[in-house]
């Protein structure tokens, strides 16, 4: 059985009277890809909020390797392994992409990368960004200022910079939004790479890309779950069919 990396118990958050999340329990393993969907307003982002550190649950608990993290501050969730992408590309357009994996190194590891340094100054940052592009098939793409790669390079640029940042667990928000097929195909063939070595977490509306490479998926609903199960499991579930009618959300 695969070692379980982050647990939510009764996991809540609530903006006065809206329930954004309402009592979610959940494990998430290590080597497996564990994706989040469910309608719009379903609770999916303010669920990887909440893991990452970003929001703080109104009540619940969140165990990291078995160790309440609820309570740490932001910056400790990253330096725990937590690492998490988001809906929009969150780059630096007019640096190199090895500049931007470097700049994602030095935050984990505190202080900043200097542009002004001769790059034989900074060797460890640079051969953490070297390998985290690599891993992302962007190796030949170092030296390109990221604002020249294309959309889909630039989202597997930040899926490097999180890499880069030693994670243990990939949280990741939407990573084909606004892609065409074919750089979808990259993205799902990159995903099924990663999740030999890390626990991800996904939320994807793209949910042909959800059933090829999902272990698990959690479906969401009104901030509260729904059923969690295998995708052929999910498929059949007369409650997630159910819930799905009439909301305008393409899931088969």
């Amino acid at each position: 059985m695969s070692q379980v990396m982050i647990e939510t118990e009764g996991l809540c958050k609530h903006w006065g009277g809206l329930k954004a999340l309402d009592d979610i329990s959940l494990t998430f393993a290590d080597k497996e890809l564990h994706s989040i969907v469910g309608p719009n307003g379903a609770g999916k982002s303010t669920l990887l909020n909440l893991l990452c550190g970003t929001y703080k649950p109104t009540s619940g608990r969140i165990l990291h390797k078995n160790e309440p993290i609820d309570s740490i501050k932001p910056y400790a969730f990253a330096r725990r392994g937590i690492g998490r992408s988001f809906q929009k590309t969150n780059i630096y357009p007019s640096a190199t992409c090895l500049e931007n994996c470097a700049i994602a190194a030095q935050r984990y590891m505190g202080g900043s990368f200097n542009f002004l340094k001769p790059r034989n100054k900074e060797p460890v940052l640079l051969h953490i960004a070297e390998e985290a592009l690599h891993k992302v098939g962007l190796g030949h793409r170092k030296d390109t200022v990221a604002a020249a790669v294309s959309y889909g390079e630039q989202r597997q640029l930040e899926i490097a910079m999180v890499l880069a940042t030693s994670p243990c667990v990939l949280l990741l928000d939407e990573p084909m939004a606004g892609m065409g097929h074919e750089e979808s195909a990259l993205i799902i063939e990159l995903l099924k790479q990663l999740k030999k070595e890390y626990c991800i977490v996904l939320v994807e509306h793209d949910m042909d890309a959800v059933f090829e490479l999902s272990d698990l998926i959690t479906v969401m609903v009104n901030g509260q779950h729904l059923v969690t199960g295998t995708v052929d499991a999910v498929r059949e579930d007369p409650r997630v069919k159910e819930a799905y009618l009439g909301q305008g959300d393409e899931v088969y």
